[in-house]
């Protein structure tokens, strides 16, 4: 009875943890043991169709090999993938994901006609964008406030200010005469346009 017992315990243990995690080598090293075949020979004078690889095994060279990441558990017996690196979690990491997301910019009007930069994400990044797009296309900046995300900029002699006003998530900017007037619709299309297209996110 107690044989029976025990045998009945022993194969649904081993039913339990399975065939594969008791093996100690389970072929799937195997494939490293592989060897180059010959290509087909045929009798000389046979005819024969073209011989054309369904499936061509590709070239690799000896060195990625040589660098290849080890596959295979310590002892070298069987496949195993390495466990995923961990990271530390930080606290603000889901805060400035958000904060630095930017929209790609859009050119819109308001409800006079006036041409404005719509872009949504976090004002200070947009600015900082603004800044290093207003570099690239070479204009001249007169004046910059440090209070308000607002410039004055030079551009074929005309004078311009550039202002970004943040409402919730979005931000519009806007090109206006130092008057505090909207700027000319030909000129603040231009200008625009060219912040739109060589903006850098």
């Amino acid at each position: 009875m107690q044989l029976r017992l025990g045998l009945i315990l022993a194969l649904s243990a081993f039913s339990l943890a399975g065939c594969s995690s008791l093996a100690f080598k389970n072929g799937t090293l195997d494939y490293k043991n592989t060897t180059t075949l010959e290509p087909l020979q045929y009798p000389e004078g046979a005819l024969v169709r073209p011989a054309t690889p369904l499936y061509p095994a590709p070239t690799v060279d000896p060195l990625a090999i040589e660098h290849a990441p080890q596959l295979e558990n310590q002892r070298g017996t069987r496949f195993a993938l390495p466990r995923p690196a961990t990271e530390a979690v930080r606290s603000n990491q889901v805060d400035e994901t958000v904060q630095d997301v930017l929209g790609k910019p859009q050119l819109v009007t308001d409800g006079n006609q006036n041409l404005l930069l719509k872009i949504d994400g976090n004002p200070a990044t947009i600015w900082q964008y603004t800044l290093a797009t207003l570099s690239s296309l070479n204009h001249s900046i007169v004046d910059q406030s440090k209070d308000r995300y607002q410039l004055t900029i030079q551009v074929d002699q005309q004078t311009y200010v550039l202002r970004l006003s943040p409402a919730g998530s979005s931000n519009t900017l806007a090109v206006f005469n130092p008057d505090n007037s909207f700027a000319d619709h030909e000129q603040a299309a231009q200008l625009l346009n060219q912040i739109y297209q060589n903006w850098p996110a």
